[in-house]
């Protein structure tokens, strides 16, 4: 019986690691926004915004950016489920927005890129005042 339920919970283990964010994956899912976006301590503003400490703060308010009337005034401010439903149609999420981008509709890899995004939380950005 006691190896049943070792067996059990390392079988739980397994299936939770496989749902749970990935970083290293995201990475390779980030391939796609690096068209258009930069992250990390050199990122600059490019077709579209630095991307460094985007979990936590408010749409459209990079410095130096000139984001759409849409994405400024959307009242977003971006967490977890915000960003993953943004992602997945950016242009149903803000209409309006400038951003040209069919959106990523695997879950884990939102998942993922949202693990790999968290490790720019503390990179340098500067935001406009609002």
């Amino acid at each position: 019986m006691k190896r049943i339920v070792i067996a059990a919970a390392f079988a739980a283990a397994g299936l939770s690691q496989a749902n749970a964010q990935d970083a290293a994956a995201g990475e390779k899912v980030f391939v796609v926004c690096k068209a258009c976006h930069q992250i990390g301590d050199n990122a600059k503003n490019v077709v579209g915004p630095v991307l460094n400490g985007l979990i936590g703060r408010k749409a459209g308010s990079v410095d130096g950016y000139s984001y759409s009337a849409a994405n400024k005034n959307s009242g977003l401010t971006w967490d977890e489920a915000t960003f993953s439903d943004y992602i997945k149609d950016p242009k149903a999420k803000i209409p309006g927005t400038k951003m040209v981008f069919a959106g990523i509709k695997d879950e884990q890899k939102i998942k993922d890129l949202i693990a790999y995004l968290h490790t720019f939380d503390k990179a340098p950005v500067k935001l406009t005042q609002q």
